[in-house]
Protein backbone atom coordinates (compact mmCIF):
# COMPACT_ATOMS: atom_id res chain seq x y z
CA UNK A 1 0.00 0.00 0.00
CA UNK A 2 1.20 3.55 0.24
CA UNK A 3 3.44 4.81 2.45
CA UNK A 4 1.77 7.28 4.84
CA UNK A 5 3.19 6.81 7.89
CA UNK A 6 6.64 5.64 7.14
CA UNK A 7 9.54 5.90 9.60
CA UNK A 8 7.05 6.54 12.46
CA UNK A 9 5.80 4.51 15.10
CA UNK A 10 2.26 4.30 16.20
CA UNK A 11 0.77 2.89 19.91
CA UNK A 12 -2.54 1.44 19.14
CA UNK A 13 -4.70 0.98 22.28
CA UNK A 14 -7.47 -1.63 22.14
CA UNK A 15 -5.77 -2.85 19.17
CA UNK A 16 -7.07 -6.44 19.97
CA UNK A 17 -10.58 -6.97 19.66
CA UNK A 18 -14.21 -8.72 20.97
CA UNK A 19 -14.39 -11.92 18.99
CA UNK A 20 -17.01 -12.05 16.06
CA UNK A 21 -17.25 -12.62 12.22
CA UNK A 22 -15.65 -8.99 11.46
CA UNK A 23 -12.76 -6.91 11.90
CA UNK A 24 -12.93 -4.58 14.60
CA UNK A 25 -11.59 -0.99 14.88
CA UNK A 26 -8.76 -1.26 16.88
CA UNK A 27 -7.64 -4.06 14.63
CA UNK A 28 -8.17 -2.83 11.49
CA UNK A 29 -5.98 0.36 12.63
CA UNK A 30 -3.33 -1.17 13.90
CA UNK A 31 -3.04 -3.26 10.77
CA UNK A 32 -3.46 -0.35 8.20
CA UNK A 33 -1.01 1.64 9.94
CA UNK A 34 1.43 -0.97 10.01
CA UNK A 35 0.63 -1.37 5.97
CA UNK A 36 1.25 2.12 5.32
CA UNK A 37 5.11 2.23 6.85
CA UNK A 38 5.03 2.57 10.59
CA UNK A 39 6.08 0.55 13.39
CA UNK A 40 2.88 -0.15 15.82
CA UNK A 41 2.23 -1.02 19.48
CA UNK A 42 -0.68 -3.37 19.88
CA UNK A 43 -1.97 -2.72 23.59
CA UNK A 44 -5.08 -4.48 24.97
CA UNK A 45 -5.97 -5.69 28.12
CA UNK A 46 -6.06 -9.15 26.29
CA UNK A 47 -2.43 -9.95 25.34
CA UNK A 48 -3.53 -12.52 23.51
CA UNK A 49 -5.63 -10.36 21.24
CA UNK A 50 -3.00 -8.14 20.69
CA UNK A 51 -0.32 -10.83 19.56
CA UNK A 52 -3.00 -12.10 17.29
CA UNK A 53 -2.93 -8.48 15.85
CA UNK A 54 0.88 -8.58 15.78
CA UNK A 55 0.62 -11.70 13.62
CA UNK A 56 -1.94 -10.41 11.21
CA UNK A 57 0.87 -8.01 10.82
CA UNK A 58 3.75 -9.67 10.66
CA UNK A 59 2.45 -12.02 8.49
CA UNK A 60 2.03 -9.74 6.42
CA UNK A 61 5.80 -8.59 6.10
CA UNK A 62 5.35 -5.40 8.39
CA UNK A 63 6.82 -4.37 11.72
CA UNK A 64 4.44 -4.60 15.52
CA UNK A 65 5.12 -5.63 18.96
CA UNK A 66 2.34 -6.75 21.53
CA UNK A 67 1.85 -5.24 24.55
CA UNK A 68 -0.95 -6.21 27.58
CA UNK A 69 -1.88 -3.94 29.20
CA UNK A 70 -5.10 -2.17 30.94
CA UNK A 71 -5.11 1.19 30.45
CA UNK A 72 -7.59 1.82 32.91
CA UNK A 73 -5.05 0.38 35.65
CA UNK A 74 -3.28 3.49 37.50
CA UNK A 75 0.24 2.19 35.93
CA UNK A 76 -1.14 1.13 32.49
CA UNK A 77 -0.77 3.93 30.69
CA UNK A 78 2.64 5.13 31.58
CA UNK A 79 3.59 1.68 31.21
CA UNK A 80 1.96 1.70 26.97
CA UNK A 81 4.32 4.98 26.54
CA UNK A 82 7.66 2.96 28.45
CA UNK A 83 6.98 -0.11 26.20
CA UNK A 84 7.12 1.83 23.01
CA UNK A 85 9.77 3.77 23.57
CA UNK A 86 11.58 0.64 25.17
CA UNK A 87 11.14 -1.49 21.49
CA UNK A 88 10.93 1.44 19.24
CA UNK A 89 12.39 4.76 20.62
CA UNK A 90 10.13 7.09 19.97
CA UNK A 91 6.02 7.93 19.71
CA UNK A 92 4.70 9.57 16.76
CA UNK A 93 0.94 8.28 16.90
CA UNK A 94 -1.59 7.91 19.57
CA UNK A 95 -4.24 6.01 18.63
CA UNK A 96 -7.19 5.43 21.38
CA UNK A 97 -9.54 2.74 20.69
CA UNK A 98 -11.24 2.41 24.13
CA UNK A 99 -14.76 2.02 25.32
CA UNK A 100 -16.97 0.05 27.23
CA UNK A 101 -20.95 0.70 27.86
CA UNK A 102 -21.57 -2.57 30.09
CA UNK A 103 -24.20 -1.88 33.15
CA UNK A 104 -25.14 1.89 31.60
CA UNK A 105 -28.58 2.72 31.55
CA UNK A 106 -31.40 6.07 31.59
CA UNK A 107 -30.03 8.54 34.14
CA UNK A 108 -32.61 7.44 36.94
CA UNK A 109 -31.54 3.61 36.75
CA UNK A 110 -27.96 4.37 36.30
CA UNK A 111 -25.31 2.47 39.26
CA UNK A 112 -22.59 4.86 41.00
CA UNK A 113 -20.38 1.46 40.01
CA UNK A 114 -21.41 1.59 36.24
CA UNK A 115 -20.96 4.84 35.75
CA UNK A 116 -17.17 4.92 37.73
CA UNK A 117 -16.41 1.77 35.15
CA UNK A 118 -17.61 2.90 32.40
CA UNK A 119 -15.75 6.69 32.50
CA UNK A 120 -12.85 5.11 34.12
CA UNK A 121 -12.17 3.23 30.74
CA UNK A 122 -13.94 5.55 28.04
CA UNK A 123 -12.45 8.96 29.57
CA UNK A 124 -10.14 9.16 32.13
CA UNK A 125 -8.35 6.19 30.48
CA UNK A 126 -7.60 7.95 27.26
CA UNK A 127 -6.82 11.53 28.96
CA UNK A 128 -4.40 10.17 31.33
CA UNK A 129 -3.36 7.71 27.88
CA UNK A 130 -2.87 11.44 26.17
CA UNK A 131 -1.19 12.55 29.40
CA UNK A 132 1.57 10.07 29.47
CA UNK A 133 2.53 10.51 25.58
CA UNK A 134 2.13 13.86 25.41
CA UNK A 135 6.09 14.41 26.21
CA UNK A 136 6.72 11.67 23.75
CA UNK A 137 4.55 13.39 20.99
CA UNK A 138 5.98 16.82 21.13
CA UNK A 139 9.60 15.39 20.94
CA UNK A 140 8.41 13.96 17.75
CA UNK A 141 5.67 16.37 16.36
CA UNK A 142 3.45 13.72 16.42
CA UNK A 143 -0.29 12.94 16.26
CA UNK A 144 -3.16 11.90 18.58
CA UNK A 145 -6.17 10.31 17.10
CA UNK A 146 -8.76 9.65 19.80
CA UNK A 147 -12.03 7.04 18.53
CA UNK A 148 -15.10 9.11 20.34
CA UNK A 149 -18.60 8.08 19.41
CA UNK A 150 -21.60 9.18 17.57
CA UNK A 151 -23.31 8.88 20.69
CA UNK A 152 -21.69 11.73 22.04
CA UNK A 153 -24.04 14.15 19.60
CA UNK A 154 -26.87 12.08 19.33
CA UNK A 155 -30.12 10.78 21.33
CA UNK A 156 -28.63 7.65 23.44
CA UNK A 157 -31.41 7.49 26.37
CA UNK A 158 -30.20 3.99 27.72
CA UNK A 159 -26.49 5.27 27.19
CA UNK A 160 -26.10 7.90 30.08
CA UNK A 161 -22.67 7.03 31.14
CA UNK A 162 -21.24 6.02 27.49
CA UNK A 163 -22.64 9.56 25.94
CA UNK A 164 -21.51 11.62 28.48
CA UNK A 165 -17.68 9.80 28.23
CA UNK A 166 -17.81 10.32 24.37
CA UNK A 167 -18.61 13.70 25.14
CA UNK A 168 -15.78 13.97 27.11
CA UNK A 169 -13.36 12.75 24.75
CA UNK A 170 -14.70 14.99 22.38
CA UNK A 171 -13.72 17.95 24.87
CA UNK A 172 -10.21 16.36 25.75
CA UNK A 173 -9.48 16.13 22.08
CA UNK A 174 -10.14 19.95 21.19
CA UNK A 175 -8.43 20.63 24.85
CA UNK A 176 -5.08 18.43 23.65
CA UNK A 177 -5.16 19.93 20.56
CA UNK A 178 -5.46 23.67 21.88
CA UNK A 179 -2.49 22.87 24.16
CA UNK A 180 -0.10 21.53 22.60
CA UNK A 181 -0.02 22.95 18.91
CA UNK A 182 2.54 25.31 19.84
CA UNK A 183 4.53 22.04 20.23
CA UNK A 184 3.71 20.90 17.00
CA UNK A 185 1.55 18.03 17.86
CA UNK A 186 -1.80 17.52 16.73
CA UNK A 187 -5.11 16.02 18.28
CA UNK A 188 -8.02 15.01 16.19
CA UNK A 189 -11.00 12.40 16.68
CA UNK A 190 -13.18 10.24 14.95
CA UNK A 191 -16.94 9.83 15.46
CA UNK A 192 -18.18 6.21 14.56
CA UNK A 193 -21.70 5.46 13.73
CA UNK A 194 -23.15 2.19 13.17
CA UNK A 195 -19.99 0.36 12.12
CA UNK A 196 -20.14 -3.51 11.78
CA UNK A 197 -17.89 -4.68 14.27
CA UNK A 198 -17.84 -7.36 16.89
CA UNK A 199 -18.33 -5.41 19.94
CA UNK A 200 -20.93 -3.07 17.11
CA UNK A 201 -23.03 -6.16 16.28
CA UNK A 202 -22.10 -9.23 17.42
CA UNK A 203 -22.05 -8.87 21.43
CA UNK A 204 -25.31 -6.90 21.58
CA UNK A 205 -26.94 -9.26 19.41
CA UNK A 206 -25.78 -12.05 22.06
CA UNK A 207 -27.01 -10.56 25.02
CA UNK A 208 -30.32 -9.54 23.52
CA UNK A 209 -30.68 -12.92 21.75
CA UNK A 210 -31.23 -11.95 18.22
CA UNK A 211 -30.18 -13.07 14.84
CA UNK A 212 -26.75 -11.29 14.29
CA UNK A 213 -27.66 -10.59 10.30
CA UNK A 214 -31.29 -9.26 11.63
CA UNK A 215 -29.57 -7.01 14.30
CA UNK A 216 -27.49 -5.97 11.49
CA UNK A 217 -29.85 -5.08 9.10
CA UNK A 218 -32.59 -3.06 11.62
CA UNK A 219 -28.90 -0.98 12.39
CA UNK A 220 -28.49 -0.38 8.67
CA UNK A 221 -31.79 1.01 8.25
CA UNK A 222 -30.87 4.01 10.08
CA UNK A 223 -28.19 5.28 8.09
CA UNK A 224 -28.56 7.70 5.14
CA UNK A 225 -26.15 5.35 3.16
CA UNK A 226 -28.33 2.30 3.33
CA UNK A 227 -25.36 0.45 5.23
CA UNK A 228 -23.26 0.41 8.01
CA UNK A 229 -20.00 1.12 7.99
CA UNK A 230 -16.54 -1.47 8.09
CA UNK A 231 -14.19 -1.22 11.15
CA UNK A 232 -11.85 -0.49 7.58
CA UNK A 233 -13.73 2.55 7.20
CA UNK A 234 -12.92 4.04 10.47
CA UNK A 235 -9.29 3.00 9.89
CA UNK A 236 -9.27 5.44 7.13
CA UNK A 237 -9.93 8.36 8.37
CA UNK A 238 -7.78 7.32 11.73
CA UNK A 239 -4.75 7.16 8.98
CA UNK A 240 -5.99 10.25 7.02
CA UNK A 241 -6.15 11.90 10.61
CA UNK A 242 -2.43 10.64 11.61
CA UNK A 243 -1.02 11.18 8.50
CA UNK A 244 1.07 14.36 7.27
CA UNK A 245 -2.30 14.26 4.70
CA UNK A 246 -4.15 16.42 8.12
CA UNK A 247 -0.72 18.54 8.90
CA UNK A 248 -3.29 21.27 9.07
CA UNK A 249 -6.19 19.52 10.84
CA UNK A 250 -6.06 19.92 14.42
CA UNK A 251 -9.12 19.94 17.04
CA UNK A 252 -11.90 17.99 14.81
CA UNK A 253 -14.18 15.52 15.69
CA UNK A 254 -14.68 13.76 12.33
CA UNK A 255 -17.74 11.81 11.84
CA UNK A 256 -17.86 8.58 9.82
CA UNK A 257 -21.33 7.72 10.02
CA UNK A 258 -22.52 7.23 6.88
CA UNK A 259 -24.46 10.67 7.44
CA UNK A 260 -26.51 10.05 10.52
CA UNK A 261 -24.75 12.48 12.48
CA UNK A 262 -26.88 14.73 9.94
CA UNK A 263 -29.99 13.64 11.47
CA UNK A 264 -28.96 14.75 14.29
CA UNK A 265 -29.77 18.50 13.42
Amino acid sequence: MGQRLQGKVAVVVGGGQTPGETIGNGRATAVLFAREGAEVLVVDRHPDRAQATVDLITDDGHVAVAHGADVAADDGPAGVVAAALEAFGRVDVLHNNVGIGAGDAPPHHLTDEAYDRIMDVNLRATWRMCREAVPALRSTGGAIVNVSSLAAVAAAGNLTAYKLSKAGVNALTQNLALTNARHGVRANAVMPGFIDTPMGVDAPATAFGLDRAAYAAGRAEHVPLGRQGTAWDVAHAALFLASDDAAFITGVVLAVDGGQATLVG
